[in-house]
């Protein structure tokens, strides 16, 4: 019997209120503790994901403006001057932000 548990708050909640559970750590407080799973934060915590496809997003698009203000004001005549910095950060976010998004396989 694994059993998952999101905090510390709901452990309390299902041992008050749970008899099996409480059976199992009256007879053996260790195996039951072994049973006990703490649930992954990527699993419950949606704002994880949010916060990452925000910051890639902010990243790419501050790329994108400032290549193109720097066009704007004639420090790049042309993309072969580009510094190949601004080429890596944006190619490496666009791939992290594509690989966020793309939906996982599933097991089957």
């Amino acid at each position: 019997m694994e059993t998952y548990f999101k905090n510390i708050a709901d452990f309390k909640d299902a041992i008050t209120s749970d008899t099996d559970l409480q059976n199992a750590f009256k007879t053996d407080p260790a195996e039951a503790a072994k049973s006990i799973q703490e649930t992954p934060p990527l699993d419950t915590d949606k704002w994880i994901y949010r916060i990452v496809v925000i910051a890639l997003g902010v990243s790419i698009l501050s790329i994108i403006v400032g290549m193109l203000i720097l066009i704007g004001y004639a420090h790049f005549k042309d993309d072969q001057h580009v510094p190949t910095i601004f080429t890596a950060i944006g190619s490496a976010a666009i791939g992290a932000l594509s690989g966020l998004l793309a939906p996982s396989p599933k097991k089957q």
